[in-house]
């Protein structure tokens, strides 16, 4: 950009600014939602709850099918390694 519309658009780096950061935090939670790592964490506390007599099979059901499918999302994009790590 040249200097002129750096100048006129001065007043609006704040929006600018604003929206980088909601960009970043979007980021960062859905890296967190589809780490595998996560999600296997959740499946394992899903199936503890299950056992503690929490949840019912069907509500453990529709939770587990939830769960593996953002597992199988997320090794399809290669977000992470499954232990946590990302490339």
């Amino acid at each position: 950009m040249g200097l002129i519309s750096e100048v006129l658009l001065l007043p609006f780096a704040p929006v600018r600014g604003s929206g980088w950061v909601i960009k970043q935090v979007l980021n960062e939670a859905e890296r967190i939602y589809y780490d595998p790592a996560t999600v296997r964490a959740e499946l394992a506390r899903l199936e503890e709850r299950l056992e503690a007599g929490e949840i019912d099979e069907d509500e453990f059901d529709r939770q587990e099918d939830d769960l593996l499918d953002r597992l199988e999302t997320a090794l399809n994009r290669g977000t992470g390694h499954g232990d946590g790590t990302y490339s």
